[in-house]
């Protein structure tokens, strides 16, 4: 077959199986998502290649109940060198959709009936971009075919063709994983499992490409690229503790929203504290939920609030962040009690006692309960346990952290801060140790090449800005960090319990692009996505698996 041919019959495929499994609903935490591994294994079980190597395509159980399982399928080559591609099958939820829910995983029904509700209103920025775009035919609609079904396709299209060639140099080994939209619990135990994977196939795995979809609200300049790394993402909380009081005696006591404002107000937004690295920022912090955590209606002070942000990094440390969180949560402490006492000498006449605060970690804390001695810890390992199949992990910690400052009978004005989800490391090429400036010389070449060929553009950008799998892929967390994570994070659910002897090598980022992903008018931009992008992954891992 011809190079041409085979780039041909690679986009052909990548289209059919991208809408294929589209139509195969998979949404994060259904049954249905539970059921896709099998469908994809199936399908993959009929081509050729694996009907004559049945016993290198299988499943790795991951999770849940039903359980759902990683779909893994190699084909060899020559030589140990291997390249692994990665992509998950999971998807958002189809409720935005609204009435059209029951079209949302039906592609070319989906569009057609969303160009007729655009065409039949008044519109909005958004949605006059959504209309232009599916009419010009190149945009498809469809939950999760750009996130990222597609680009599963493409690692699939990519990896036929290396089965198609004779004797090829190295071996490619695909992979499909569930939950990168919960926890990245799919290719966390795909990544636990790779070792023996190696080993039993007599594997050298040298890269990583993920095939996750990028955003680009341009002419997708942006979206035709390769990413050298992937965002960090901390979730810190601060859990703060007032002293009530009656309403008509305000300054008998500290309110807990008094603190918790100065937080807020220290934290969100505040361009300050994003990173700068590898030439690009990082956006800076937001909260994401700020909640009075009483019980009912009375005339008293809150006495507890709960605070939780994301907070995006580009090289912080785990250590970095909780360090400088506690500056900041302690400055804002400082800063709300000062202001209250002045206020309470202006109102009384005569000069306020101070009021001092306390901010302890979470590890803090529990140090604090473990002094007390009794069974505290007993009983928050219990309810830790009894909350652990909770999908929302800021209600989780919110309610692990409120029984232990109980526990411990913390006294406010008192702040406790910690992580209250899992945390994202960041990745980069840049990091991965000798190498990497060879491996990138040679992806510049593929790309040029694979642009020239096919009359686009496709740059180099430097950090996938979503969070994703690629964090944990091919990324071998620091013990350091990984003790302090867990020390300071109140559910053992959201923690990474990475096992000693993972693998470790470098991993790019590769995929569909196109525009508002997660969304009602989430699609795909099929040119690039389905003719381009298979030929760049195919290329891409020709060049990594050369000597």
């Amino acid at each position: 077959m011809t190079t041409e041919n085979a780039i041909h019959t690679a986009a052909a495929r990548a289209k059919n199986l991208s809408l294929l499994m589209t139509r195969w609903p998979s949404v994060t935490g259904s049954p249905d998502e539970a059921a896709f591994s099998e469908s994809l294994r199936a399908n993959l079980a009929e081509t050729p290649y694996f009907k004559s190597h049945p016993d290198q395509i299988f499943t790795v159980d991951s999770h849940g109940e039903p359980m759902t399982q990683n779909v893994v399928a190699l084909v060899r080559g020559r030589g140990r060198r291997a390249v692994v591609l990665a992509g998950h099958f999971d998807t958002v939820s189809i409720a935005n959709y609204g009435t059209l829910a029951p079209l949302a995983c039906d592609p070319e029904p989906l569009t057609n009936a969303l160009l007729q509700e655009l065409r039949s209103r008044p519109l909005n920025g958004a949605e006059t971009k959504a209309l232009k775009d599916f009419e010009s035919g190149d945009f498809i609609a469809g939950r999760g075919l750009l996130d990222m079904k597609s680009g599963l396709a493409a690692g699939i299209a990519a990896l036929e063709r290396f089965a198609g060639l004779e004797a090829p140099e190295g071996n490619i080994l695909f992979v499909a994983t569930p939950d990168e939209e919960n926890r990245s619990r799919g290719m966390r135990s795909l990544r636990n499992a790779l070792p023996e994977i190696a080993r039993r196939f007599d594997l050298d795995i040298v890269g990583g490409i993920n095939l996750d979809a990028s955003s680009c609200e341009r002419d997708g300049e942006e979206g035709r690229a390769v990413y050298l790394g992937s965002i960090g993402k901390f979730a810190p909380f601060a859990f703060v503790i007032g002293r009530p009081t009656h309403a008509g005696y305000p300054f008998n006591g500290t309110s807990a929203h008094r603190i918790s404002a100065e937080i807020v107000r220290a934290m969100d937004t505040v361009p300050e504290l994003s990173d700068e690295a590898f030439g690009e920022r990082s956006p800076p912090p937001v909260c994401l939920e700020a909640r009075d955590i009483r019980d009912g209606y009375d005339v008293t002070t809150p006495d507890r609030v709960w605070l939780s942000f994301n907070w995006l990094t580009h090289r912080r440390s785990p250590a970095e962040i909780l360090g400088e969180f506690r500056t900041i949560v302690t400055g804002a402490l400082n800063a709300a009690l000062e202001a209250q006492d002045a206020h309470k000498a202006r109102y009384r006449g005569r000069p306020a006692t101070k009021t001092e605060g306390t901010v302890l970690t979470y590890a803090e804390l529990l140090e604090r309960l473990k002094a007390r001695g009794g069974d505290a810890l007993d009983r928050l390992a219990a309810l830790d346990r009894s909350l652990s199949g909770g999908t929302d992990p800021l209600k989780v910690s919110r309610e692990i952290v409120a029984a232990a400052a109980m526990e411990a009978g913390i006294e406010g004005p008192a702040i406790i801060i910690g992580f209250g989800s899992l945390h994202y490391p960041l990745v980069h090429l840049e990091r991965a140790g000798e190498g990497v400036r060879s491996i990138q010389a040679r992806l510049e070449t593929v790309m040029q090449d694979t642009a020239k060929r096919h009359g686009t553009s496709i740059k180099f950008k430097q950090i996938f800005a979503g969070i994703s799998d690629m964090s944990f892929f091919g990324h071998r967390p620091d013990a350091g960090d990984t003790g302090l994570l867990t020390a300071n994070t109140p559910s053992a659910a959201f923690t990474d319990d990475a096992p000693d002897g993972l693998l470790s090598f470098p991993t790019v980022n590769i995929g569909p692009w196109g525009r508002d992903y997660h969304q009602k008018w989430e699609r795909v931009h099929a040119p690039y996505t389905f003719e381009v992008l298979p030929d760049l992954v195919f290329e891409s891992a020709l060049a990594w698996l050369a000597e």
